[in-house]
């Protein structure tokens, strides 16, 4: 009684609907897909989180990975699905606001999902393996315009943020890179440590953070409103003459379109309440991560005016694939 008590109240003074209200959802295990493959800031940041929504509701959150083409194959699985809360996604927005702009799709990112709740954003560190022989940022687009190719650049999947970025880079620098896709951030961090390629565009967290500090990874140059709080001797890339690719990750939650209203909202008062637990928010400082707590309806707007700015940037950098 002590902890559903707690529970309401904290909701009440959120000025948010209690999770705890009575609800025929959930009665069985809730699945959520992670469109990318296992390893990345989405895993070790959204599985906790998860997994703390399973225990205030009842009932098991099951994660799955499903990577592949930027996100968008493990999206369109999810937008299939029964509009019933018992299927939803964690991910990056970017299946949603960028990808529909660069390749056809099996799904319409506002008619066949629905935006559920954000749950943080993310910086992009530009991030140098051992086989990159220069020091700085400078060092690096000076070795790539006078040698074009000689520096590859890999990112989580063709239609990614990291990838919009290189091509941005590109653009506004005269420098050319080899674009360097994966499936997800697991395998490129393990190729990343092998010097496989020269550079990586990846959101900070624990594993990536833990290279650096080995002194296997280098951060050349970040991305956000201001300067990492983790890395404040980092130039951001606006500070470095790119603010076109000065872009940072956002994720949150999506379900198919029709879920109801009730379940829609009853996540939403949930994972507003759990990011500004101490364990998340120990979790996101730690890696840099910003938790975001927004409606439904502001969130959706919010992809709107993303899918915008980023059909305006695609146009105007004449990006194709």
């Amino acid at each position: 009684m002590q902890r559903r008590h707690f529970m309401l109240t904290s909701a009440m003074a959120l000025g948010l609907p209690s999770v705890q209200a009575q609800s025929p959802w959930p009665q069985k295990p809730v699945r959520v897909v992670i469109p990318y493959a296992a390893g990345g800031v989405t895993d070790s940041v959204g599985r906790k989180l998860v997994d703390k929504m399973g225990q205030v509701l009842g009932h098991n959150f099951v994660v799955e990975n499903k990577g592949g083409a930027g996100g968008t194959l493990g999206m369109a699985e999810m937008a299939k699905a029964a509009p019933d809360g018992y299927t939803l996604a964690l991910s990056a927005i970017s299946p949603l606001t960028l990808s529909p702009h660069l390749m056809k799709l099996p799904y319409d990112p506002f008619k066949d999902i629905t935006a559920v709740v954000p749950m943080m954003y993310s910086p992009v560190y530009v991030l140098a393996t051992t086989a990159f022989k220069g020091s700085s940022w400078q060092d690096l687009i000076a070795q790539a315009k006078a040698n074009p190719g000689s520096v590859r650049i890999a990112t989580s999947g063709i239609g990614s943020v990291g990838h919009i970025m290189v091509e941005q880079i590109q653009a506004k620098t005269g420098a050319q890179f080899i674009h360097v896709p994966y499936k997800g951030v697991g395998q490129t961090v393990t190729d990343a440590v092998g010097a496989h390629f020269e550079i990586m565009m990846g959101n900070p967290f624990s594993t990536v953070n833990s290279l650096i500090e080995q002194g296997k990874l280098r951060v050349l140059a970040t991305t956000g409103p201001q300067r990492a709080p983790n890395q404040p001797k980092v130039a951001t890339l606006a500070e470095l003459g790119v603010p076109e690719a000065n872009l940072t990750s956002l994720f949150g939650f999506m379900a198919p379109a029709g879920t109801p209203a009730s379940i829609v909202e009853k996540l939403n008062a949930l994972v507003q309440q759990q990011v500004q637990t101490k364990e998340i928010q120990d979790l996101l400082n730690a890696t840099d991560n910003i938790a975001l707590r927004q409606s439904a309806a502001t969130f959706t707007d919010l992809l709107r005016k993303e899918s915008d700015n980023n059909a305006a940037i695609i146009k105007k950098a004449g990006i194709r694939i």
